[in-house]
């Protein structure tokens, strides 16, 4: 019975408040969802699958996956992009499904320093499993849970269209990035229309790789060789939604074909005060045009001892393509 309550506090809670969107930990092995700006930046056809479940302790409260595949075309100088991304909360008692689609303009300011802009719309299915919902004159004292509701059922499934945008500036070895996600703060609300904007989110990130030894460099104009030599790499994200504010940084390791990575990720209280959330350990092996990841988030919260962490798989595909008619830069960044 203790879980069927909290069940029911959960979805309580998740059809009155603001929504916030699934996060992945390995944001670079999903890029399109990072950002749109990223939609063809490897040039060559890239496809990536993604798979989260959250608390699994908890009986798959969270489970998110995602498929994604982009490519640049010179034709319309600049990438192309689709990212399917669905999840699932509260044992499937809600279920969004998003397919967006995405256009990112290259710009390359001079030999050194290139931009991306990026366009981004989306349809998103969202639906409600009334039949999982539990209220309280379901519950006889004795019994438990032994009545039928008489709360009205209310419509259980919306559909809505979104849009973003984000930019990328970077050099061979330093990159940054803005995205600002759900521009026109489209309405969730399953009973009450107008009650449940999706409010915009906004995300900034900025890293760079950096050469350990003697590391030799490939490609056009000095383009870092990752298979060649061994790198670090800082990087910082924050994110803004509505009041939740959240920074994730870390460094990532790079030994051809081994990477690994350790990450700390805490939310912004009162006061911008940072509370711990968790401790992220990555490790992967990027080969040819092959690469998987595996993370693991260590819980610190005051959920430690009740949620089992989050694990988190990303495959990806990497494939070749003819050489370049015209001069492309790609950027230089981890792919986990």
């Amino acid at each position: 019975m203790l879980k069927r309550l909290l069940l029911c506090v959960f979805i309580g809670f998740s059809l009155v408040s603001e929504a916030q969107d699934p996060q992945f930990t390995q944001f670079y092995a999903n890029p399109l969802y990072l950002n749109p700006a990223f939609a063809g930046s490897a040039r060559c056809p890239r496809v990536g699958l993604n798979y989260r479940n959250q608390w699994p302790a908890l009986k798959e409260t969270y489970i998110t996956t995602s498929a994604s595949y982009d490519q640049h075309f010179d034709g319309i100088n600049g990438g192309l992009g689709l990212l399917i991304l669905n999840d699932k909360a509260g044992e499937g008692t809600i279920a969004t499904t998003n397919i967006s689609a995405m256009y990112a303009y290259q710009l390359n300011i001079n030999r050194k320093f290139s931009m991306r802009f990026g366009l981004q719309g989306t349809y998103v299915q969202k639906k409600l499993d009334f039949d999982k919902l539990t209220f309280g004159d379901m519950i006889d004292p004795r019994y438990g849970f032994v009545y039928e509701t008489q709360e009205t059922r209310p419509k259980e499934s919306r559909h809505y269209t979104d849009f973003s945008a984000g930019v990328l500036a970077y050099t061979s070895k330093v990159y940054g990035g803005l995205a600002v996600n759900h521009m026109t703060q489209p309405d969730e609300a399953f009973i009450v229309k107008g009650t449940s904007k999706l409010p915009m989110k906004i995300t900034a990130h900025i890293g760079a790789l950096i050469p350990i030894g003697e590391s030799s460099g490939g490609g056009y104009r000095g383009r870092i060789d990752k298979d060649d030599g061994t790198f670090i790499s800082p990087n910082l994200l924050y994110q803004q939604q509505a009041s939740f504010n959240q920074i994730n940084f870390g460094m990532y390791v790079l030994h051809s074909p081994i990477v690994g990575g350790l990450w700390y990720r805490g939310n912004f209280g009162k006061g911008n005060f940072i509370s711990s959330d968790s401790f992220i350990a990555l490790i992967g092996i990027q080969k040819g045009i092959f690469k998987f990841g595996y993370s693991y988030d260590v819980t610190v919260s005051k959920l430690s001892n009740s949620t089992g962490g989050s694990h988190e798989l990303s495959l990806g595909l990497q494939f070749e393509c003819h050489p370049k008619k015209k001069r492309f830069r790609a950027i230089s960044c981890p792919s986990f």
